[in-house]
């Protein structure tokens, strides 16, 4: 896309090296627009003249002999990248990410009776907030967590009764993360960088705290009391759910993101732990299903005796 050239237009012209397409993207915070004089003979900022144009109209100006400068009033962030390189030869022109409209500029530069002009154009690429192996993952992982979820929730309605309450909650519960997760995605895996990329991305990782309770009351339905394994797996899943959400605020505040390995390693975590407690309620399940809980085995013993005080 860049090419580096040189121009020459006779002995009383300046010669530039040649930049012919600058590209910026939404993540662009500052634009810089090459303006590179090579055959400067005074070397001295203080005649020279610079002016640059957009579509033939006049931006932005510096008058050495005078020390002024010249800003439309479209571009009040236009200035010279750095003035302490103009005797060098750099008039490059620094812009505002969203003050630099694409198109194409010219940069004329006047030394003495000395004079050159030189043209770049500006365009817009559009690119992704996040790679497309990252949200590939990102998305994947949330999703995974969903069908693990669901398959432990499935074992249970299964092999043990639940109160229909009970059993609605977590219906409704994962029917809002699902939603949550599935809108969050369309958001997420737009291009470009801008506020609903960063929605979908609060959508898909934030609602997933519903998981926490959640995984709580399905082993409540499984065991009397709690054992140290099940704190253990929710404790797991607590540390994926604060790491991915430590990613999520990194990434919104980063463009392009540096932390989105911290978001996948979050919610790569809190699959585990869902992975793990689908695997321990299937184990430990299959082992009490030939014989009752220990709520159960108290409740028989006490209708038998009404039972028998009934008769």
């Amino acid at each position: 896309m860049c090419q580096f050239s040189f121009f020459f237009l006779g002995s009383a012209q300046l010669m530039f090296s040649v930049t012919d397409v600058v590209e910026k993207t939404e993540c662009n915070k500052t634009v810089i627009l090459p303006c590179h004089v090579i055959n400067l003979k005074g070397n001295n900022a203080n005649v020279m003249f610079v002016t640059w144009k957009k579509q033939g109209k006049r931006i932005f100006s510096f008058d050495g002999a005078r020390q002024q400068f010249y800003r439309d009033p479209t571009v009040p962030s236009a200035n010279l990248a750095s003035l302490a390189d103009l005797p060098k030869g750099i008039a490059s022109l620094m812009l505002d990410g969203a003050e630099a409209a694409v198109g194409n500029y010219s940069c004329e530069v006047t030394e003495l009776n000395r004079e050159g002009e030189t043209t770049v154009e500006l365009r817009q690429r559009i690119g992704s907030w996040f790679l497309l192996v990252e949200k590939a993952i990102i998305i994947a992982l949330v999703f995974l967590v969903i069908i693990l979820c669901s398959a432990q929730f499935s074992i249970i309605a299964l092999k043990y009764e639940i109160v229909p309450q009970k059993k609605r909650g977590i219906i409704v519960a994962g029917i809002i993360f699902t939603a949550a997760a599935v809108v969050g995605t369309v958001l997420f895996v737009q291009d470009d960088y801008n506020a609903q990329n960063q929605s979908g991305l609060g959508l898909i990782v934030l609602p997933a705290v519903i998981l926490v309770p959640l995984q709580y009351f399905m082993f409540g339905m499984v065991f009397d009391s709690l054992q140290q394994a099940t704190f253990a797996l929710i404790g797991l899943q607590i540390l994926g759910y604060i790491i991915a959400v430590v990613g999520f605020a990194l990434c919104v505040s980063a463009c392009p993101p540096l932390h989105g390995s911290v978001v996948i390693a979050g919610l790569a975590i809190m699959a585990i732990a869902n992975l793990l407690s689908l695997a321990y309620v299937f184990i430990m399940g299959s082992r009490m299903k030939d014989r009752p809980r220990p709520g159960k085995a108290v409740e028989e013993p006490l209708n038998d005796a009404k039972g028998v005080m009934l008769e």
